[in-house]
């Protein structure tokens, strides 16, 4: 028995190696058909054809583990001498093995953690701040690369100082390179909270000369994501607000329809701080900029978001209220109310009841004897009350009838509704 399975064992290693070799010697015998065999005319029969083909579907899967192996050792070679170059030879010679390094981060997501331990990313942000164009971009190109999907890159690249290393001549540079350096930054800022902080000036300098700037849009859209990304944390409020972010902000989100929900959204971020809510209070632009976005029927989240800042504004602020009213919110809060999304039209008709509160408050006194101080939006007894839901609702159809032109030609854009119809819709959804 033993003896027997001895044999066994040696006619199934002998079979291995005499197929490996045929497969071999096929590999071979094809790589010398390919360079003679189309100088001759074909006049096999099928069965050859067929033969002919099946071999030449194997030769093809052999060569290709083969160009697969050259390439992973053609990869590794040219990592090797990408990093030595970069570590050690001329400045021309570091140029090109960034444009290499970059090449090779973009195709290997393994390469990326590798490079970063051979000590590339110190190297490469040395290289952002030279003077020479060539030579930056191509170390941004490479960073960018290496900062796609790999915390741990970005991580390195804050610690070796990148945002000291902007170029002082930014402004000056071609705008290719103001794109690339923006999109690094983006990148950059997107890691958790504590990594990227905007103590550098330079940097926020950088982003709002480029957002009030004539650049491209995609330049301007990568900006206002640095900018969105740093206004969700917190912290970082101070030193945006006091670099005059909110005032850039403002104008965007009324000036540019296609950038308005990013900008709205970062000042829904700083509205709930103090030094945010202050800033856009002193504003000149406000409310009348942001009840305006109320009226963009075709930007419904750019409405949500605007009614959102409003509310924080108006909020236990009767002095802001009071600028809302002037500036004529209120017939845009029915318009909202009836017309927006879910979301706005909660938002807006909780605007209109702090409105129909705060005239009540204002009203009491005229109806009658008063004992002590009335509280915003508690009549004392219900005659009161009437009378201030009557006036509320001579208010509110005062303003529908200023915009019910407006309304019905908008209504009628889905179907045809009678403006009488329509009219008595509106007094009974808005009844007090």
């Amino acid at each position: 028995m033993s003896t027997s399975s001895s044999l066994s064992s040696i006619w199934s290693v002998s079979y291995r190696k005499l197929k490996f070799f045929s497969r071999i010697r096929r590999f071979l015998q094809s790589k010398a058909v390919r360079k003679g065999s189309y100088r001759s005319s074909s006049t096999s029969d099928n069965s050859n054809k067929l033969r002919t083909k099946d071999n030449n579907d194997k030769d093809e899967e052999d060569h290709q583990l083969v160009m697969e192996k050259e390439s992973e050792l053609d990869g590794s070679v040219m990592l090797q001498k990408s990093v030595k170059r970069l570590h050690f030879g001329s400045w021309e010679e570091k140029e090109m093995a960034a444009i290499a390094i970059e090449k090779l981060a973009k195709e290997d997501v393994k390469a990326r953690k590798l490079m970063a331990e051979l000590g590339v990313i110190h190297m490469l942000v040395s290289m952002v701040a030279t003077e020479v164009v060539g030579r930056h971009r191509a170390a941004i190109k490479a960073l960018i690369q290496l900062a796609n999907g790999n915390s741990t890159n970005k991580a390195l690249m804050l610690e070796a100082g990148i945002l000291s290393k902007l170029p002082k001549y930014i402004n000056v540079v071609d705008e290719q390179t103001r794109q690339e350096f923006a999109e690094l930054l983006l990148s950059l800022s997107s890691i958790s909270n504590t990594d990227f902080c905007p103590n550098k000036p330079e940097i926020l300098r950088f982003l709002i000369g480029i957002l009030e700037s004539p650049c491209s849009f995609e330049t301007k859209e990568l900006c206002l994501g640095v900018l969105y990304n740093l206004s969700a944390v917190l912290e970082n409020a101070g030193a945006l607000v006091s670099n005059g972010v909110v005032h850039t902000l403002l104008n965007l989100s009324s000036s540019f329809k296609e950038l308005s929900e990013k900008a709205l959204a970062a000042l829904g971020h700083l509205v709930v701080t103090l030094m945010g809510k202050k800033a856009m209070e002193d504003s000149s632009m406000v409310p009348q900029s942001l009840i305006e976005i109320l009226t963009w029927e075709d930007k419904p989240k750019c409405i949500e978001l605007s009614a959102y800042i409003l509310m924080i504004l108006a909020h236990q602020s009767s002095t802001q209220r009071d600028k809302m009213s002037k500036a004529g919110i209120v017939p845009v809060l029915v318009e909202v109310s009836l017309m927006g999304s879910l979301l706005a039209q909660k938002r807006a008709m909780k605007l209109l009841q702090w409105f129909k509160d705060e005239r009540q408050a204002k009203m009491g006194p005229h109806s009658g004897p008063q004992t002590g101080r009335v509280p915003l939006g508690s009549p004392l007894h219900p005659k009161e009350a009437q009378e201030g839901k009557k006036m509320m609702k001579n208010l509110v159809k005062q303003s529908l009838h200023k915009n019910m032109e407006m309304i019905t030609r908008r209504a009628n854009a889905g179907g045809v509704v009678d403006s009488s119809n329509l009219k008595s819709l509106v007094s009974k959804s808005l009844t007090f």
